[in-house]
């Protein structure tokens, strides 16, 4: 191999870390958002009746809670706290850092 191939390979592992790492902060994003609708509908916040807004719950709703179900498995509220969403974002931040700095080497 030569320097260009691996000028190259360096580029697009690094671009594909990029990629990655945005997806993580985006991800991180929409958890935060989705926690902050659901604290909003606990404290007693009525969503007006929109389609456009219930499609936009319900996109958060379906996204975050797969991901978030997996740690609610292990951390069990403690009273109205939830501490899964937590949890989950610190091991999305770590975890999705290390698989970062693995790929774009």
């Amino acid at each position: 191999m030569n320097a260009w191939d691996s000028l190259q390979l360096a580029t697009v592992r690094s671009t594909v870390g990029d990629y990655l790492g945005a997806l993580i902060d985006v991800y991180t994003i929409l958890i935060f958002v989705y926690i902050l609708s659901s604290i909003y509908q606990s404290f007693g916040g009525r969503i007006p009746y929109n389609r456009p807004l219930i499609a936009i719950l319900d996109f958060l709703r379906q996204v975050c809670e797969p991901y978030l179900s997996i740690f609610r498995r292990f951390i069990p509220p403690i009273g109205p706290l939830d501490l899964s969403p937590i949890v989950g974002i610190l091991v999305l931040t770590i975890g999705g850092g290390l698989i970062v700095r693995l790929v774009a080497g």
